[in-house]
């Protein structure tokens, strides 16, 4: 009666799948019930190839390595992935699925409205035989939020130790999650700006490893599209796929992966349904 009234008020805790569930299953989505929640599994996780991610290599061999150390039971860092949109942080930490999970990796998303429940989720994830990363996709905080004092305790500095079959690998498009306002260089309302300011650093300097993705440029960016119109073998000659592709970036006003895939995606379907670009 004791455990179905903790259950009931939201205050128990789920028990976490069984070993052959985690043999069966790469990664899971947390669903929050109250202060407890539960391991959903995903039956179709997204297994990106490491491989197709381009122009970001110096950040993609550090993020391999880290987790090539933590699925082999060493010491390893936590990590965020900051930096410009659509340039493969969330595909680059995906991909570690294809890659890791026959050696006893598994992803576990936990959204942004579910970093209440991190303690809990380190509870139920604590002496299980597999190595977990918790997974924190666009990751950021608004002023007046005070969420992000969990994350930064499950970090570190908290006084229960973080299971060591746990990782948190967060990406943001923020270096630091926090918002940055002018009045934190000119102190304006606040008695020790420098204290302010120390705090916001606070969260983004208890992940171990910081890894940039910075805009791309020109050539960066057609080599993402050379990339992927060679995976699909278009018939397309390299100067007119540069000029459309070129002319893609510039109605989006951006040059990322992201663009590159869906240009890539749109000329591959304009030629397969038979209007493909002028040479």
């Amino acid at each position: 009666m004791d455990r179905a009234e903790r259950l009931l008020d939201g205050r128990g805790l789920a028990d976490p799948p069984a070993r052959k569930d985690f043999e069966r299953h790469w990664a899971y989505r947390w669903e929050r019930n109250g202060a407890s929640g539960r391991l959903a599994p995903i039956e179709h996780p997204h297994l990106v190839d490491l491989d197709d991610i381009v122009g970001v290599d110096d950040a993609k061999e550090t993020l391999v390595r880290n987790t090539a150390q933590f699925v082999a039971g060493h010491p390893a860092n936590n990590l965020l992935l900051w930096g410009e949109r659509g340039n493969g942080k969330s595909s680059c930490i995906k991909g570690l699925l294809k890659r890791f999970a026959p050696a006893g990796l598994r992803l576990v998303e936990a959204r942004r409205w579910d970093l209440t429940s991190l303690p809990a989720i380190a509870a139920v994830l604590r002496g299980v035989p597999f190595r977990f990363v918790v997974f924190c996709d666009d990751l950021s905080f608004g002023e007046g939020e005070d969420d992000y004092r969990i994350l930064k305790t499950l970090l570190d500095g908290g006084l229960e130790e973080r299971p060591e079959n746990v990782l948190i690998y967060a990406t943001s498009n923020r270096r630091h999650l926090m918002p940055e306002a002018m009045s934190d260089n000119t102190g304006e309302g606040e008695i020790h700006p420098e204290e302010a300011v120390s705090e916001k650093l606070g969260l983004a300097d208890r992940f171990g490893v910081r890894l940039g993705f910075p805009r791309f440029d020109q050539e960066t960016y057609l080599a993402v599209v050379d990339h992927y119109a060679s995976r699909l073998a278009l018939p397309v000659d390299r100067a007119a796929l540069h000029e459309e592709a070129l002319r893609w970036a510039m109605q989006s006003g951006h040059r990322s992966g992201r663009d590159a895939r869906q240009f890539i995606d749109d000329l591959a379907g304009r030629i397969r349904f038979g209007t493909p670009p002028e040479r």
